[in-house]
């Protein structure tokens, strides 16, 4: 399934239906006065945060969504139906902005969120409503109300307890499917994670969720290489797990300093969030002992694993519980 993070459609409420002209016909009642029913009301609108979906994609095959049209009323003062409503269904974590002005309308930072965000039309009166001392048999009645109509631009930021940061090729979408049973797709270049990738990791038998989104290069705050993409999917993160490639070819401090830069400049809350450094590719140093020693003072507190070999995973795994839960009980 294609990963989309970013749509524009546009909704349109049900209208309502229109009021009944009608009179009594009975055999003895020769005069019967009026008993138009009423329209049924129009269809909402209705976006709903569901636990089952990670991307915008269900929504994108279509521009216009249309929720049903309240029925006509009927003789013998019957209601006409009402419209159903029209849910659709979005990832938690789903911004819904005007698609105009661009200011946000509601967060749906929750599983069970939802909001009408186009209110179905009103039914119109039958002509029971229109009889007076002068006019007993009235022949008016009123058409239904159109349905609120507007233009919704719907972005998603995703939900997760840990967010994978990192330069592009810091090993984190090996190390995503080292913990856990998530498969990315992965390859020795810049880019190969292109769109967020999710994983879940147990532990005493509470799930965590780990997303893997595309790595950062510098001026990424102002929208260069995968930009603002990339942070707006770290930004409701718990905890940061940023990853530094022990192997690479740029200095694993510049590559450290770098990334919190990105990070900072971003603004909002992004940089407050507790972090754990975690040297990766222990499996490519030489003379490692004395190459972690050098690395460790650089970078103090820094955890080391191979993802290749599953070393120094468990201790990660230990690390990233106890940070997790403190930042749920905050």
């Amino acid at each position: 399934m294609v990963f989309r993070d970013e749509i524009r459609i546009v909704v349109r409420a049900g209208s309502g239906g229109a009021g009944r002209v009608s009179f009594r016909r009975e055999k003895y009642v020769p005069r019967g006065g009026p008993d138009g029913g009423d329209g049924g009301d129009g269809g909402d609108v209705v976006i709903e945060a569901v636990a089952k979906l990670m991307s915008l994609e269900s929504l994108a095959a279509r521009r216009t969504y249309v929720a049903q049209d309240g029925g006509a009323g009927g003789g013998a003062k019957q209601h006409g139906r009402n419209g159903r409503d029209l849910v659709l269904q979005v990832p938690a974590g789903t911004l819904v902005k005007d698609g105009e002005r661009g200011h946000l309308l509601k967060d749906l930072d929750r599983v069970g969120a939802r909001v009408i965000m186009a209110k179905g039309g009103q039914g119109g009166r039958g002509n029971t409503h229109f009889s007076t001392a002068t006019d007993r048999a009235p022949r008016t009645a009123e058409p239904g109300q159109p349905g609120e109509s507007r233009s919704l631009h719907l972005v998603l930021k995703l939900i997760a307890d840990v967010g994978l940061v990192g330069f592009p090729n810091a090993g984190k979408s090996t190390l995503l499917q080292a913990l856990s049973s998530a498969r990315p797709r992965i390859a020795a270049y810049p880019f190969t994670t292109l769109t967020p990738n999710l994983g879940i990791i147990e532990f005493d038998f509470e799930p965590y969720v780990i997303a893997d989104v595309p790595g950062l290069i510098e001026g990424a705050h102002e929208g260069k290489g995968l930009g603002v993409q990339f942070l707006r999917h770290v930004e409701r993160t718990r905890v940061l797990l940023h990853l530094v490639d022990a192997a690479g070819e740029v200095s694993p401090l510049l590559a450290y300093r770098a990334v919190r830069g990105e990070i900072s400049a971003f603004g909002g809350e992004l940089a407050e969030k507790p972090e754990i450094v975690v040297l990766t590719k222990l499996d490519l140093l030489e003379d490692r002992e004395a190459r972690l020693s050098e690395l460790r003072a650089e970078l103090p507190g820094a955890l080391a694993v191979s993802s290749v070999d599953r070393e120094g995973l468990d201790g990660l795994i230990e690390a990233l519980v106890r940070e997790v839960r403190k930042a749920r009980e905050a």
